[in-house]
């Protein structure tokens, strides 16, 4: 397929619950908690389909993690859902203690992130949370693109042994990559090859990145754009491939500024090879409440706020 098409409009959330049942129905160990969002993180498929390993733990996110971490002494694979703001913010005391310092196989699954849960407003928008995780030792953290991505995903994190926050969001967003695609944990994936920046990007600002490749295509700049699914560990092996070859960067993200990929992937740049680096992201701000269409261009998370950056980024090579 061409980058530039897609083939439907689905949200992520739906993939997750998508990928959760075709999981459990191969892997019996694997159980699923949800703090009263079941509709809203699309679990309700595997509460009708396995109702003797759903747990409604009510709204006790706290709760609902000390249990997950305790089912895996058992031997289950416990999947958590509710808004990422309430699955980060509100039990980090929780994950830390019992999750990532413990190493449990527990997936944090995290629907409704970043900006676009849109009128729900700022307090229950969270944008810092891909920050809070990376920074718990063992924890694994995945923000997928589109439905299909976050289904294989699902599937994936389900096969390995240890925490992971995975997460996804409200809105429906492009459908792009393939449905049969290898999620690889760790992986970046390529999907325009260019030569004159590259343009990193994550969760919903993928195919933001997709539509700034074509408009710069217009202006004569070829742009590289990378799909960084894994956060954390980051590829910093694709990172150094393409860095070597434009020799500037662009990150996009619907998140913080500050703890984010571009917060990543400037750190492992000034380490090992300084370069031009301009991020699109949340600049030290909360959310408010707006359409998801409204909130991404004020804040700046719109494909000709990626476009400026990346002429930005050109221009500050020697």
């Amino acid at each position: 397929m061409n980058i530039f098409e897609y083939t439907e409009m689905k949200d992520t959330r739906s993939g997750f619950g998508a990928g959760l049942v075709e999981a459990a129905q191969r892997n019996n160990n694997i159980v699923a908690l949800c703090a009263d969002l079941t509709g809203s993180l699309k679990m309700d498929e595997f509460a009708s389909l396995f109702p003797e390993r759903f747990f409604q733990t009510g709204i006790a996110e706290a709760n609902m993690i000390g249990l997950a971490a305790g089912m895996t002494i058992g031997g289950k694979i416990p999947f958590t859902g509710t808004f990422a703001n309430f699955a980060t913010g509100r039990v980090y005391d929780q994950i830390r203690q019992s999750v990532a310092y413990s190493n449990k196989n527990v997936k944090i699954c995290a629907s409704h992130a970043g900006i676009t849960l849109g009128e729900d407003g700022a307090t229950h928008q969270i944008m810092e949370d891909i920050g809070l995780m990376k920074m718990l030792p063992n924890m694994v953290v995945i923000n997928t693109c589109d439905f299909n991505q976050t289904k294989a995903a699902t599937i994936a994190v389900s096969k390995y042994v240890g925490p992971v926050y995975l997460r996804f969001g409200r809105p429906k967003v492009p459908n792009f990559t393939p449905a049969d695609q290898d999620f690889i944990i760790g992986k970046a994936v390529l999907l325009n090859p260019g030569t004159d920046v590259s343009i990193f990007a994550t969760g919903h600002l993928v195919w933001k990145a997709i539509e700034a490749c074509r408009m710069l295509e217009e202006k004569g700049i070829s742009a590289e754009i990378i799909n960084i699914h894994t956060i954390k560990p980051l590829d910093v092996e694709a990172v150094k491939l393409s860095v070597s070859k434009t020799k500037c960067v662009v990150t996009a993200e619907e998140h913080m500024m500050n703890g984010g990929l571009g917060d990543s992937i400037a750190q492992y740049l000034s380490c090992n090879m300084p370069t031009p680096l301009e991020m699109v992201a949340v600049n030290d701000k909360f959310g408010e409440s707006g359409t998801p269409e409204q909130l991404l261009e004020k804040y700046g998370l719109e494909a000709h706020h990626i476009v400026d950056a990346a002429l930005k980024a050109i221009s500050r090579k020697k």
